[in-house]
């Protein structure tokens, strides 16, 4: 059995995936922690025109499609960002990604979030939204939450170590 060698496309192929993906993982959390807040201010600023009053319908609903909305905007921009840059520049990129604890403990906090909200939610507000947003909004929410949560831990914890983990030394 050879074991043959990828090729230096490939490989570049790979890490250009790999940080697409990883920066639409981190535009969903970022927006979708961002517009419950978004959404209330914006209900808040219209109320003296006669808009649409504030439901938990129409939240967790702006929560999902503004969740959405970050997965397209965080895959775009890093697909512009990484079309230009040379194959060592993203293996580079992609290894630091790869071993940024914080990076790693905030996409834990966030998927553990979501999955929260997306259970809570539904049973808390069952008859005050539409099932598809009491699921998908409450998933938004909670993964915004974890991202608080994490943000939370660094404070009083202190960030995490960034980098390949370093060699030990063997002691006889």
């Amino acid at each position: 059995m050879s074991v043959e060698p990828i090729s230096a496309t490939v490989a570049s192929s790979a890490d250009r995936e790999y940080l697409i993906r990883r920066s639409m993982s981190i535009g969903y959390q970022y927006f979708s922690l961002l517009m419950p807040p978004l959404y209330t201010a914006v209900v808040l600023s219209r109320r003296r025109m006669g808009a649409m009053p504030w439901s938990i319908n129409r939240m967790l609903r702006a929560s999902w499609i503004g969740g959405a909305v970050g997965v397209a905007q965080g895959g775009a921009l890093e697909y512009l960002k990484t079309s230009y840059e040379s194959e060592d520049v993203l293996r580079a990129r992609r290894i630091n990604a790869m071993y940024n604890m914080s990076s790693l403990r905030a996409e834990d906090h966030s998927t553990i979030g979501a999955i929260l909200g997306a259970t809570l939610t539904p049973a808390l507000f069952w008859k005050r939204a539409r099932s598809v947003h009491l699921f998908l909004g409450g998933a938004g929410i909670g993964a915004g939450m974890g991202l608080l949560a994490h943000w939370t831990r660094n404070v009083t914890e202190g960030p995490l170590p960034q980098g390949p983990p370093l060699p030990t030394a063997k002691s006889s």
